[in-house]
């Protein structure tokens, strides 16, 4: 069975986007994102989902535990990552797309 995150609805929002926790956390990271340690972390040009490697100006910062779901914004929750990979995950949690993980990495059986 092949995973489909964008058909994946069945996910709950704790935090709302327009609740005060959450416009916190996005300007956090903001904060983080014009810092040194994150364009040291992004001049690396691998995606940490796909581990394809990009220009770094091509990754984009993402929540591993997205905000929606009770991530924070701090450096052991933040990855860089590809447009594709940030645009498939969207708000799931990486157990809830484990198996297309591993269908990028080629480890999943058909």
């Amino acid at each position: 069975m092949k995973f489909e995150p964008e058909n994946s609805d069945h996910f709950e929002v704790i935090v709302p986007p327009e609740s005060r926790e959450y416009k916190r956390e996005k300007e956090r990271a903001r904060e983080l994102r014009a810092s040194a340690w994150w364009k040291r972390k992004r001049a690396t040009g691998i995606c940490y989902y796909c581990r394809r490697q990009f220009p770094p100006a091509e990754l984009s910062m993402d929540h591993v535990i997205p905000l929606s779901r009770g991530g924070k914004s701090v450096k052991e929750n933040l990855v860089p990552c590809c447009k594709d990979c940030n645009n498939k995950k969207k708000n799931l949690l990486p157990i809830e797309w484990t198996e297309y993980l591993e269908s990028l990495r080629g480890n999943h059986d058909p």
